[in-house]
């Protein structure tokens, strides 16, 4: 009896934690890039670049994908269906300013539902090296998602950093983009 007892207070216990665990994640990354905000934000504004920089593109090469609406910018969709690493998803551009802000809307249908919003945004950073010579351009990229955890969600939060995960498949995505944009002129 005073095992079924000490189990419950347990139980219960590890509940209420996961329960206090934060509602809301947010995921942040940045990274300077040579290039100038214009040929930064093409990489980000157009679904089709997605393939040579996004960091789950190369998980599965039998992904199938389709893309709806404008070539590029606000209401340009690209949906997808992979093997079980890749799942299933579509992704929607909410916004795009130029050179400034892309928002990005993720659905993901398989293995797990789930919406998140991804915001890229692009500083341009001037100044003048010595000798006064204007630098070409240096752009700094800051990728960030933000989304709800539900209770499996906080409760695999204990056990596995979401944060670390995701942002280091970030750091990966916005490297292979900076080492794309930074071939461009």
């Amino acid at each position: 009896m005073t095992f079924v007892v000490i189990a419950a207070a347990v139980v219960l216990a590890l509940i209420g934690i996961i329960s206090m665990r934060p509602s809301e994640f947010r995921t942040t990354r940045s990274i300077a890039i040579s290039s100038s905000a214009q040929t930064v934000f093409e990489q980000v504004n157009d679904f089709h670049n997605w393939l040579a920089w996004f960091p789950w593109e190369k998980s599965d090469p039998a992904t199938k994908r389709t893309y709806e609406g404008p070539s590029s910018g606000t209401g340009a969709v690209y949906s997808y269906a992979g093997s079980r690493m890749v799942g299933e998803g579509r992704m929607t551009i909410l916004e795009s300013r130029a050179c400034d802000l892309i928002t990005v809307k993720f659905e993901f249908l398989k293995p797990m539902a789930c919406t998140n919003v991804s915001e890229f945004t692009f500083k341009s950073e001037g100044g003048k090296p010595e000798g006064g010579q204007p630098e070409s351009g240096k752009t700094v990229v800051t990728w960030s998602m933000t989304g709800s955890r539900n209770f499996i969600m906080k409760a695999s939060g204990l056990v596995m950093d979401l944060d670390k995960m995701v942002g280091d498949d970030f750091e990966k995505g916005l490297a292979t983009m900076k080492s794309i944009a930074e071939k461009h002129p």
